[in-house]
């Protein structure tokens, strides 16, 4: 078993099973040493979390949702590369809330990710990033999120 895999098993954490894409795209792409993931949606079996923040969803709930995506991205790149130890760095997450017009606390939302994804990979998970709002998410999920991740060869 890789370490990053043993040091996330360590925290009471599991990856779920890789999520299959909902529409016409792969959950990745490989470009020289760089995976683009593609847009994870806050759903793991019968678990998923659906509405706008705050109103449908508490920031809480909307941080419970980006962790859950962390999870199923780290799940994607096990699938493709076999290990999380092949994590070079985060480059990039893009996160997205579906949220009301009047809610500006996006990036507390996005926190849930970035935060968990430093817990897990230490300085390789620290990352630029984006939060922002939406009008509407697909299948009105509370947050997507994407990563741009450099591996090794």
């Amino acid at each position: 078993m890789d370490q990053t895999l043993a040091h996330l098993q360590s925290l009471g954490l599991t990856l779920p099973e890789v999520p299959a894409p909902v529409a016409a795209y792969v959950n990745c792409v490989r470009s020289g040493n760089l995976l683009y993931l593609s847009g994870g949606l806050p759903m793991d079996g019968d678990n998923r979390i659906f509405g706008k923040i705050p109103s449908d969803v508490s920031i809480e709930r909307g941080q419970e949702a980006s962790r859950m995506i962390i999870l199923n991205r780290l799940a994607v790149i096990h699938g493709e590369l076999g290990s999380l130890d092949k994590i070079k760095q985060v480059v990039a997450l893009n996160g997205f809330v579906n949220s009301e017009p009047d809610f500006y606390e996006h990036p507390a939302v996005i926190n849930g990710a970035s935060e968990l994804l430093i817990k897990i990979l230490g300085d390789r998970g620290k990352h630029s990033r984006t939060a922002l709002g939406a009008a509407s998410l697909p299948l009105n999920v509370a947050v997507e999120i994407n990563l741009v991740v450099e591996v090794e060869d």
